[in-house]
């Protein structure tokens, strides 16, 4: 996923409004309405700011901030930006930040595991499952008549990725675009779980975390610690 850099920008009265909403009980709270719910995108200039808000905020879902936690981090955003004296020592504290980010990353991926274990425990149940060493769960759904790739090859692949709770965060289907990829350069379910299909076949590829995107997850659309479910029909293995 892209890394976005934290860059301090121009979006003070949208954040002013945010500490307010988050750090005291105001009219939009009152109202039932998120902080900066009333903010109207009514110039061009105001759609590059929001994108800026989007873009900063991005950098701080690592950090499952509560309410009141964004308004302390607004709060460090705005001092910076009236150049007002900082309430701590940035050269103490900045690099306690990305410690921080990773402690609570591995309890998201702790609790996502956790969450995973029923689902994986009743997949392996299923009729025709079959759980391999790694914790793949691969369930043939349509049977080929074709030739089986082997881990050095390309696929060619419709496929649809959807997390535990049913959704889709990826699906070459809804793009109506199959892809093509070395089985060398994915993840290593799909690794694994390709080999076992013949072309023309379809099939379910549950892949735990420890072989899908582990602890770190790919934020946003994949969280830390995931169990990713793949339904995958291979269509052709391309001449390299």
């Amino acid at each position: 996923m892209m890394n976005r850099t934290l860059t301090t920008g121009v979006l003070l009265p949208g954040l002013l409004f945010l500490l307010a909403g988050c750090a005291q009980s105001g009219t939009a709270k009152e109202n039932g309405k998120a902080p900066g719910a009333d903010v109207e995108l009514a110039t061009e200039e105001a759609k590059i700011l929001y994108a800026l808000g989007l873009s900063l905020g991005g950098t701080a879902k690592p950090y499952d901030l509560t309410p009141e936690e964004v308004a302390i981090v607004t709060a460090g955003f705005v001092d910076a930006t009236r150049n007002a004296t900082p309430r701590v020592e940035l050269q103490e504290y900045g690099p306690k930040i990305r410690p921080l980010a990773q402690q609570r990353m591995a309890a998201r991926a702790e609790n996502e595991k956790s969450r995973s274990a029923d689902y994986l425990a009743k997949a392996a149940q299923e009729k025709g499952a079959e759980q391999t060493a790694s914790g793949l769960i691969y369930i043939e759904v349509t049977k080929g008549s074709g030739p089986s790739p082997s881990a050095s090859d390309k696929v060619k692949a419709h496929y649809q990725g959807t997390l535990i709770d049913g959704t889709v965060f990826d699906s070459s289907v809804e793009r109506d675009e199959p892809v093509v990829f070395p089985l060398t350069a994915v993840i290593p379910c799909w690794t694994e779980g390709m080999q076992k299909m013949a072309v023309g076949g379809k099939a379910k590829l549950i892949c735990p975390s420890a072989i899908a995107y582990g602890d770190s997850g790919r934020p946003p659309a994949i969280p830390p610690g995931a169990t990713l479910i793949f339904e995958v029909e291979l269509l052709e293995i391309p001449a390299s």
